[in-house]
């Protein structure tokens, strides 16, 4: 099991969030704290790119392989998500905003018509989750903006994902494929220990143990 999961078992109960505003109370998930930071978590090397050679490439089971340069893909349909996120380190932010294009509207626009149920998201430094297609078709995101400004370079400029009803490990930065699968297979860190699922409101941390509750080490990480 990769060290993270391990660490983050081992942590003990962080102190409840007893300042939680009323109007918020109801949008945050067990076990989590409300911040008004934006911390940076991400395994590996920040990447850098040369967009004029960067591209989205989209292939697999029953779709024939499209790719698109960073130019076409701003030419698509644009949409502006405000949306609460939230990490499977305990910590979550209210209204975020981002701009880039629907998922759905990415299937629409390009006329993919694959029936394949799951997706590997594919990203920049060799990661990749599994996410289910129906997760996808709701307010999921390729999103290239936050706040109205281009991403940060740590927060996944020029592309990542952004799946609000998921633990945002699955809201993958600098995304470079997006693979249509008949079957379900893991990713990164659901091969190390972490939910396959990652529902928040299920407390969908970890796989096959009971609930664990990690403490937030978040606190202490690089934030904007």
């Amino acid at each position: 099991m990769h060290s993270k999961a391990e660490r983050l078992k081992g942590m003990k109960t962080p102190g409840t969030a007893a300042a939680v505003k009323p109007e918020l109370a109801h949008r945050l998930p067990p076990g989590q704290v409300w911040t008004d930071r934006f911390p940076i978590l991400h395994e590996g090397e920040v990447p850098q790119y040369d967009m004029a050679e960067w591209t989205l490439r989209l292939f697999g089971a029953g779709l024939e392989e499209r790719t698109l340069t960073y130019a076409e893909l701003m030419k698509l349909p644009q949409t502006t998500l405000r949306c609460d996120i939230h990490c499977v380190t305990r910590w979550s932010k209210a209204d975020t905003q981002w701009t880039g294009v629907r998922f759905r509207d990415l299937l629409e626009e390009l006329g993919i018509r694959s029936k394949a149920p799951y997706l590997m998201i594919h990203a920049d430094t060799d990661y990749e989750t599994n996410v289910p297609l129906k997760d996808l078709l709701g307010d999921a995101l390729l999103a290239h903006s936050y706040n109205g400004e281009p991403l940060t370079p740590k927060h996944g400029w020029p592309l990542r994902l952004v799946v609000p009803h998921l633990y945002f490990w699955k809201s993958a930065k600098w995304i470079r494929g997006i693979e249509f699968m008949t079957e379900d297979r893991t990713g990164f860190w659901e091969r190390n220990g972490f939910h396959n699922t990652a529902d928040p409101f299920r407390e969908e941390r970890f796989s096959g143990e009971e609930l664990p509750i990690p403490e937030d080490e978040w606190v202490h990480k690089d934030y904007d």
